[in-house]
């Protein structure tokens, strides 16, 4: 019975560090095979924990194969605008091919104003034509009956800008969002020549080259609102001109020092602070 006593608590074992010289002991631990278990278990989590957290919070990260940095990231978005540039030419020259098709089988060539027509949302005005004009109506009866009965004041009215309703500028790709801080304006990227339109009824108080911007016009709108519109590569409206919402103003481009691709710089400005577009308007 003792020696089998003495068996069964052999699992019990001390870690000592032990002077060489006069063998006094300067540090001991009682260690079972459970709490050693658990130690290394310990140490190795708190090791695998430190790894993610020094990966995840500090530049190392950008060491790891494949993972993107600003200059891969800077390298994809002008990749992007180049193959939009590109998707632009191939249109010009099927464009190009098919109207000399046209012209080798005798038939009348397609006319370049219906082509610009076709880019500035001729198929969702032909599809929403109907209901956009019931809504109309509806607007325009509800108006009249309220005057009629003087609900309304003489003075204008000023909405807030969650109700009202923006036209969608350019139909393209958002490259780079907006950033109060460091970009409070949005890019879009489409095929150079595509159709810039103005968001709200207004007037044009600006329309001209600079530097940094290119060809640039700017709109102010009713309800403290103004909408710029840089970087394009013709201006279809001067400034003191009179526009509505929808109307085509500009046409992409390329132009001026801070481009680097055909694309949109669009700015929304409501009462004298930029504001997010992308909150207000479909891209």
């Amino acid at each position: 019975m003792p020696k089998e006593d003495k068996e069964k608590r052999s699992g019990n074992y001390r870690m000592t560090l032990v002077d060489v010289n006069t063998h006094k002991v300067l540090w001991g631990l009682r260690v079972t095979p459970l709490r050693f278990a658990t130690i290394l278990i310990t140490v190795i989590v708190v090791l695998i924990l430190g790894a993610f957290m020094l990966l995840s919070l500090t530049s190392l990260k950008t060491f790891i194969p494949g993972y993107p940095d600003a200059r891969s990231r800077r390298t994809a978005l002008q990749n992007s605008m180049t193959i939009d540039s590109l998707e632009g030419v191939i249109k010009k020259w099927e464009f190009y091919s098919d109207n000399l098709r046209r012209v080798v089988q005798g038939e009348d060539p397609v006319k370049i104003d219906s082509l610009i027509k076709s880019t500035s949302g001729k198929e969702i005005d032909a599809r929403d034509a109907e209901m956009l004009h019931g809504r109309d109506t509806l607007l325009r009866q509800s108006v009249k009956e309220a005057e009629a009965f003087g609900l309304t004041s003489g003075a204008p009215r000023q909405l807030p800008i969650e109700g009202i309703h923006f036209f969608t500028p350019l139909k393209g790709v958002v490259s780079q969002g907006f950033d109060r801080a460091i970009h409070p304006y949005i890019d879009i990227t489409a095929p150079a020549n595509s159709v810039v339109a103005a968001v709200l009824d207004g007037t044009v108080i600006n329309a001209g080259w600079s530097d940094d911007g290119g060809y640039t016009i700017t709109i102010q709108h009713e309800d403290n609102l103004i909408s710029i519109y840089k970087h394009n590569q013709t201006l279809l409206k001067r400034t003191g001109d009179r526009v509505t919402a929808g109307t085509p103003v500009a046409l992409v481009g390329n132009t001026g020092s801070l481009s680097t691709g055909d694309h949109l710089h669009f700015e929304l400005w409501y009462r004298g602070e930029a504001v997010d577009p992308s909150r207000y308007i479909s891209f």
